[in-house]
């Protein structure tokens, strides 16, 4: 049993699904290979569902006047005319699932995936969002972050950067599971959003951020989310990113709350890195502080006024009673929800904060949190948090 675990254990199976057009014959005889030796063992195939909400898309006036149905079922029936079903749209084969999905080509599978967003978002506005690169480093929150873009219908080309493999720890805020765990970050998330959409374009760096690959990393993109511990890299995401006049979006968990922040190189020449929340830096003086500086340097960044008062408490215990700082998956999906926003409204042009925003639950849903005791009770303890810090 060790020795076939063992074997198990040294297979490697690729995270990038094949797409396959049965109607070419040369695609047809590698998919039938796939299938004799044994590496596609499930099929998923709700074309003609597919098909149907195709063509309601396309003739909105008439999914709910009568005779839809016989309408579309001659529509159907003269497709199944033209040469086999499995002929029509494409196969999209997970490799690590050992399946192949039937799915519309991708300009249709785009449509129909999307056509729900209407006029939530126009379908010039889909279309911006869809075809700009987006740059995610980091994949704690950043995968949140990737899953909501891709949902959204959003970045088909993205360049996905981390250089840690996923641990049990990480799933009470990562989206995955016990079948991933061990697995680079950057091939979990891709997995996922191949899954959403099979059509993507994502280019993985595996080697995380690093000084010598960052330039190539912001080559060509349209904007970058910096969702890093390191800060000395977020720096240099700055840098590039006021070289190539692109926005930085960077999002923190803060409790079951999010901190955004929003860095608008693209229309500012000179912007101020951080918003100059911590002061003069320099990659050099970010990369050689103890791990007390960086704990210092990261409640500057967020602020210890908007430290939530039981973070501020779990932070003190951090290397006696806990063995890191908290998070927590709500937070994570909130802080992915609220940067994927900030995204699209910036690949489009539109308004948007241009410098913080605080997306707090605490302060919606808790009752009394504005109050005259509770604000002077929070001041109070970010005070002597802030002390704590030497700030």
């Amino acid at each position: 049993m060790e020795n076939t675990l063992e074997e198990l254990r040294a297979e490697k199976v690729a995270s990038t699904p094949t797409i396959f057009d049965l109607s070419q014959s040369d695609e047809r005889i590698r998919f039938e290979a796939l299938v004799k030796e044994g590496a596609i063992r499930q099929v998923s195939d709700d074309y003609e569902e597919q098909q149907r909400e195709l063509f309601g898309v396309n003739n909105p006036s008439r999914v709910y006047a009568p005779g839809f149905e016989e309408a579309f079922q001659e529509y159907f029936h003269s497709l199944a005319s033209e040469r086999s079903l499995s002929e029509h749209g494409r196969w999209a084969y997970f490799p690590w699932r050992y399946l192949a999905a039937h799915i519309l080509p991708e300009d249709e599978y785009h449509l129909v995936r999307t056509a729900r967003n209407q006029n939530l978002i126009t379908r010039e506005e889909q279309e911006k969002f869809y075809n700009a690169k987006i740059g995610i480093g980091g994949l704690s929150v950043g995968s949140s972050v990737a899953f909501a873009i891709a949902l959204g219908g959003g970045g088909r080309r993205m360049k996905l950067a981390d250089m840690d493999h996923l641990a049990l720890s990480n799933t009470n805020r990562v989206l995955a599971g016990a079948d991933r765990l061990g697995m680079l970050k950057v091939e979990m998330a891709a997995r996922t959003i191949y899954e959403i959409n099979p059509y993507a374009e994502l280019e993985l760096h595996s080697e995380g951020l690093t000084p010598e690959n960052i330039d190539d990393f912001c080559a060509d993109l349209d904007i970058v989310i910096d969702e890093l511990d390191n800060l000395s890299v977020k720096y240099l995401i700055r840098e590039q990113a006021k070289k190539r006049r692109i926005a930085v979006v960077m999002a923190a968990d803060n409790g079951d709350n999010a901190v955004v922040d929003i860095e608008r190189q693209d229309s500012n020449p000179q912007p101020e890195f951080f918003h100059g929340r911590m002061g003069e830096v320099s990659y050099e003086t970010l990369s050689k502080l103890d791990k007390f500086g960086i704990g210092k340097m990261i409640t500057k960044l967020v602020g210890p006024e908007n430290v939530t008062e039981r973070m501020q408490q779990s932070l003190m215990e951090m290397g006696k009673t806990i063995v890191s700082w908290p998070q927590l998956g709500g937070a994570a999906l909130v802080n992915g929800a609220a940067v994927a926003y900030c995204v699209r409204k910036i690949l489009n042009g539109q308004p948007l904060e241009t410098n913080r925003a605080l997306v707090s639950l605490d302060e919606k849903l808790v009752p009394d949190y504005n109050s005259t005791e509770a604000v002077a009770r929070r001041k109070k303890v970010s005070e002597d948090f802030a002390k704590g810090f030497g700030l």
